[in-house]
């Protein structure tokens, strides 16, 4: 297609007035450059529905893309992650997407960040319009969830302050289902708010595991869960770990063979060990589709967004359905906080040993920082070096001396038998203090 009808539909639907628009949108022909120019996105995930968001976006308009992925590119991968050839096998995901489509939209500038999303600062977040997610994981849409929502406040009557939010568009698919949804922190429900809508990961008993293997994935979970350790006492298995995970599948395959069982391969047995949903190439091109969508509403106002959960199903015709959910008001992550009451004698090594109490938080191993000072870091051992003689001192005093505000804690805390990094926001009021005043405190794990 020609570069000046490439955006023909866009320029179209950002130039005209209509019935369901945005309140402020301000209908322009340079729309969409102003857009390209000032927008920065976030795509988290440069798998099967990565790819074809980072397309979209690319062809929606947006120019500032940053996308952020840990894998490496598998054979298995390129059924439906078109992003990928053969010759980038072992390659970073981010760093080829990023390439691929470069390539092919003049204009726009995509910065891979080959790595976990917890090797990166919370700010790092801060500095995106929006956040798109395509990813496979519950744990990691709860951290970016957790992280979105640490950046959202609350005046004095619990009404989120409107610079504070950072809205995000989550995606995901199942085979020929799927969903996108947008949430906008203190307004539609976040991640959290909703987390019931995935079912339970399926669990083994570990009788069925030992004695009487009837599938395939009874076999890799046997070499994961038991074989593994008893080869290996003391080590951990590491699931990124390609050495790790190829033993876990070797292993499998011979107790498959030993009792007559087919179907073991490598893609099932990363499957099975991380959990990993199976994908469809239509699935991902039609969800991707809705989520860019919205993405482009968020940030033009070109119609009212998607309020606030839509469901695909494919498997017999098509079926699409919008619901719409209610935020829960208590929640941890995106509410104004739990409230807690401390005494101004509590030091800082006080107030982390009660974030492992607390009946709502149980959390281990936080750091703290406040208004970007670190006030006590875990890691690195330098850090920790550094802020360790914090911890004797009093709380009130770090936090200067203001009698209640609200507080974020993160760190690690157990969900579902997991231990998984997580935010946490906390209503602090010290007590016998008269005023308010407010001030900013986060902690980071």
């Amino acid at each position: 297609m020609a570069e000046e009808g490439r955006w023909r539909d866009v320029d179209k639907l950002l130039a005209r007035s209509g019935n369901i628009i945005s309140p402020g949108f301000d209908p322009s022909p340079q729309l969409r450059e102003e857009i390209g120019e000032l927008a920065r996105v976030l795509v988290v995930g440069a798998g099967g529905l990565g790819c074809e968001l980072l397309k979209d976006l690319a062809l929606s308009g947006f120019r500032n893309i940053d996308i952020i992925d840990m894998d490496t590119i598998e054979i298995s991968n390129l059924n439906r992650q078109f992003l990928f050839r053969l010759k980038d096998v072992g390659k970073s995901k981010a760093e080829v997407a990023a390439k691929r489509v470069m390539e092919r939209v003049n204009g726009v500038n995509i910065i891979p960040h080959f790595c976990r999303i917890e090797d990166k600062e919370i700010e790092f977040y801060n500095d995106f319009n929006i956040i798109v997610l395509g990813l496979d994981s519950i744990e990691a849409r709860s951290y970016i969830n957790s992280v979105a929502c640490s950046f959202l406040e609350y005046d004095s009557e619990d009404n989120p302050l409107a610079e504070t939010v950072k809205p995000m568009v989550d995606g995901g698919t199942e085979g020929f289902k799927g969903h996108a949804r947008v949430i906008l922190p203190g307004t539609t429900p976040c991640f959290e708010c909703n987390i019931w809508l995935f079912p339970p990961q399926v669990k083994f008993p570990l009788c069925t595991l030992a004695e009487t293997p009837r599938t395939a994935a009874h076999c890799i979970e046997y070499a994961h869960l038991i074989k593994w350790d008893e080869v290996h006492s003391g080590k951990a298995f590491d699931p990124d770990d390609p050495e790790n995970m190829q033993w876990v599948y070797l292993e499998a395959a011979k107790r498959a063979e030993l009792f007559g069982i087919t179907g073991v391969t490598y893609s099932l047995t990363q499957g099975v060990v991380k959990n990993i949903i199976p994908a469809i190439a239509s699935t991902n091109a039609i969800i991707s589709a809705a989520c860019s969508l919205e993405a482009l509403k968020l940030v033009s106002g070109c119609s009212k967004t998607l309020s606030n959960y839509l469901t695909y199903n494919g498997v017999e015709g098509t079926h699409i359905k919008v619901t719409e959910f209610v935020r829960e008001k208590d929640c941890l992550v995106c509410g104004p906080g739990t409230l807690i009451e401390l005494d101004t004698s509590v030091t800082l090594l006080q107030f982390i040993e009660l974030l492992g109490e607390h009946p709502k938080l149980l959390m281990s191993k936080p750091s703290v920082t406040h208004r970007g000072n670190s006030l006590y870091m875990q890691a690195p051992p330098i850090l920790e070096e550094m802020t360790r003689s914090n911890l004797q001192l009093l709380l009130f005093d770090l936090l200067g001396k203001v009698p209640r505000d609200t507080v974020h804690v993160s760190g690690v805390a157990e969900k579902g038998g997991k231990n998984i990094s997580c935010l946490r926001k906390l209503r602090v009021v010290f007590k016998g203090v008269d005023g308010v005043s407010s001030m900013d405190t986060t902690a980071s794990a």
